[in-house]
Parts: structure tokens; sequence; C-alpha cells
């Protein structure tokens, strides 16, 4: 794959006609060691974020050992990484699915129902009876608190059902769990504080030992419309409600760490091919990488790559469209860029990396891309010391 100093550096030495995917592997490397560092527990990747062998590598060389996956395709493709640790974290699965993962040697399962707790034991069963290795977490459903995308309607149980389902559960597992998702792109770290504290009354109801307890993904990157508390703050929350635990001294503890991890570790260059006022009509859009900018809103960081930038120059908003024939490819923004910007410039679109290439589709004939490794840093980041907070700078 070619490598470039920088996005610019890349337009200077061609004019891509496909829209081009920068990847920085040293981006993901740096934010994987800071969460081993500081994560109190085994730190297992959402392998759903992005599953490029060249991110995944940057992971793996920083020392992540655990993946949680999703769906049958992402176990097999992630079952090819050697010695690491795969959970299969969906609450819903397909019983081809469940059987494959056993025979790939996952032993960790989600479940909140009494319907998929069923499955899983039927479909690990071997000729002696059940399986006897299973570690199974019961997903509870916490209330969203600042997130950008909540996921608690969908998945996750509570109340004395979710007792009920844990008493069932320790009945069959060699290691019972508590798992939850706070959503995704939390802003503030007193979501897991409140989902902890829920986690601890359901421990004291349903009065069983548990072993381990997954407090999921959430975890924020920065982007143009978005600037969360530091990383840090998340930490100490989770340790605090770990603490307060009756079984902290014994439980195993895990992460699922997604964008966190990848955001930043991606740019998308694409080209303008037309400008109507403040529209721009670019190479990509909401069919491909910017799914995000186009159906949730999001505000991703932007910057003019194909001519040098001119000091004190003023930014306007622009709204951007992407290359299909469909009108709701738009992505509203505002995306701040140079006022004088015109047909056959080329945009740098930073931290695309969580869920931009691995959303992306091929309507109209579109969705291929170039790829090159970039040297340079990302546009916007949850890692620089100011970011981190004093508390996280070693």
């Amino acid at each position: 794959m070619e490598k470039f100093s920088s996005a610019e550096a890349l337009i200077a030495s061609r004019r891509p006609d496909r829209p081009v995917l920068g990847l920085r592997p040293h981006a993901a490397g740096r934010a994987a060691r800071w969460f081993l560092d500081n994560f109190p527990g085994d730190v297992a990747y959402a392998y759903k974020a992005n599953s490029s062998v060249f991110l995944i590598g940057a992971l793996y060389g920083a020392g992540i050992r655990h993946f949680d996956v999703a769906s049958l395709p992402e176990l097999e493709d992630a079952a090819t990484i050697p010695g690491v640790e795969l959970h299969f974290m969906h609450p819903v699965k397909s019983r081809s699915a469940i059987r494959r993962a056993y025979e790939l040697g996952i032993r960790s399962y989600s479940l909140d129902s009494e319907d998929e707790l069923q499955k899983i034991v039927e479909e690990t069963m071997g000729r002696s009876g059940p399986a006897r290795d299973l570690n199974l977490y019961v997903r509870i459903a916490v209330p969203p608190k600042n997130s950008r995308i909540p996921l608690e309607r969908k998945f996750g149980i509570q109340g004395a059902a979710a007792a009920r389902l844990l008493l069932k559960t320790r009945q069959v597992a060699a290691e019972l769990g508590i798992t939850f998702h706070v959503g995704s792109q939390t802003q503030s770290p007193e979501a897991y504080t409140s989902a902890l504290a829920e986690v601890h009354k359901l421990i004291v109801k349903a009065g069983v030992v548990v072993d381990r307890v997954d407090v999921g993904g959430g975890y924020p990157s920065r982007y143009a419309d978005s600037d969360p508390a530091p990383l840090s703050t998340f930490m100490d929350a989770i340790t605090a409600g770990l603490d307060k635990l009756p079984v902290r001294d014994s439980v195993r503890v895990m992460c699922e760490p997604g964008r966190a991890l990848v955001a930043e570790s991606e740019s998308l260059i694409v080209r303008v091919d037309a400008r109507r006022g403040n529209d721009l009509y670019i190479n990509d859009g909401a069919y491909g990488t910017l799914f995000d900018a186009a159906h949730l809103g999001f505000v991703f960081p932007t910057r003019l790559v194909s001519r040098p930038a001119v000091a004190g120059e003023a930014l306007t908003p622009f709204e951007m469209w992407g290359p299909t024939c469909d009108s709701i490819d738009q992505m509203k923004g505002p995306f701040m860029l140079p006022s004088n910007i015109r047909e056959g410039d080329y945009i740098e679109i930073g931290n695309i990396g969580a869920y931009g290439r691995a959303i992306a589709g091929s309507f109209n004939g579109y969705g291929r891309y170039d790829e090159v490794i970039l040297h340079d840093e990302p546009m916007l980041s949850m890692y620089t010391p100011e970011a981190l907070g004093a508390s996280a700078q070693a």
C-alpha cells in the first residue's frame, strides 16, 4: 500500500478519481495502548467498528487479544487471528451461528431472554450432555444518558425478569456475567456510574454469585460538533462503580471499545464534483462511508487539501451531497471550509474510522475506494495530553 506524509502529499502526487481511505494505523495503536494501560480489565475490540487488516494489525501489535464479535462472518474472520479470545456478544444469534462459534472455540456469549439461553444450551450440547464451559453474560437494559445512539430499546432485560434470567443462567454457566451498553458515542462518564448502579441492584436482588462484568462500549471520539469529557474520567467512573459491587474482589471485568479505538485512524479524501452556492457535490456520501454524517447528524472535521491554506482565512459552512441519484444522500454538516472552494478541489474528511467503511455499500455502483497509509496525526484526537486530562498523561 502506498504511504504518504499527509493527504496534502497524496493530492500533490496524483488526483485520484475514486474516494480515498487514508489509514493511520499508528493512531489505532496509540488508542489501544491507552485503553490497555488504563482500563481495569480485559479490552475487547468491537470488531464491527472497522475490520481493516491494517487497523486490526495495529491493535494486535499494541496488545489487544480480546475481540467482541456480533455475527457469523465477523467471528469466522476474527478466528483467523492467532492467540486471541473471541466473545460473541450479540444478544440474538441464529442457531447455526451459535454452533459454529462453539466449534471455533468461542465460550463467551451474551443473552437477554430465556429463549436465547435455551438456544445456547441446546446448540452447544455434546454427546455427554450440556456444555460445562460456557461464560454467559445476561445483558441488562440501562437508562440512556447523553449518548448519540441509544441502544436500550432493542436489547436488554431489566427488573424482576432480569433477576429471574440471571438465576436460570447461573444454573448452566461455568461463569456467569452481566453486561450492558450505555449507547454509542456517550458524552459523559455518568452513564457508566448509573449503569453499574443497576448492576449492583441486580446482583443483590438475584442473590447470585457473578463472575464477570462487561461494561460494554460507548466510549466517545472527538468530532467537529462533539468534544466529550476526557477518557480518564470515564475510567474513573467505571473503577468507582466497580469498587461498589459486592463481588468486586473476584469479578473479571471487560470492556468493548470500538469507536474510541479506530475513529481517529481513518480519513476520507473526496473530490468536489460540483458546487452550487454552499452545497458541495462530492464523490462519496450516505451510501458510502458517510452514513453517520447523513443519518445521525455527525459533523466530521474537514479541510481543503488540494491547495495551500491561506493564513487567517475565514471558513464558510457548507452542506455536502453524495454521488448517488438519491435525494437522501445528503450530509447537512455544517462543514467548515474555505469560501473559494471549487469543482476539482479535494477535501479531507477526518475521524471516519468507526462505522465508515464497515457500513459502506455499493448503491448506484459506488462504494469502491483507493487506500493509502498516512503518517500525520488525526485531525482531532482524544489522546493528546490536553484531551486526556492531567490524570492520564502517563
